[in-house]
């Protein structure tokens, strides 16, 4: 049970980082931070929008929480909601990121 734990908490965890390092190069990037509803211009900038989204969405989700609850006086209920679905799709993300690692 506890190596369970651990490794949806390794998976998390590389999900997580993998969505940061992914959203801090796009901001250095473009100048601006990643947001869900980004123009877009052209069929390849379809596929580089939704590989952000699925990849740095834990990212931008966690971020638009956090200014929300600081900026918008969201609940803190309401960022402890953010976080587990935040965690829920760092896992999912994580997963995906780690298989295509080890597939290569």
């Amino acid at each position: 049970m506890l190596g369970e734990l651990l490794l949806a908490a390794f998976i998390a965890a590389s999900g997580f980082v993998t969505a940061g390092i992914l959203g801090s190069f796009y901001q250095l990037v473009t100048g601006e931070p990643p947001k869900f509803f980004a123009e877009m211009k052209g069929p390849v900038s379809w596929l580089i929008v939704v590989g952000l989204w699925l990849v740095a969405g834990p990212f931008i989700f966690m971020r638009n929480a956090i200014q929300g609850y600081y900026w918008e006086s969201f609940s803190p209920g309401m960022l402890a909601a953010a976080g587990g679905l935040t965690a829920m799709w760092s896992i999912l993300s994580g997963t995906f990121v780690l298989s295509f690692l080890l597939a290569l």
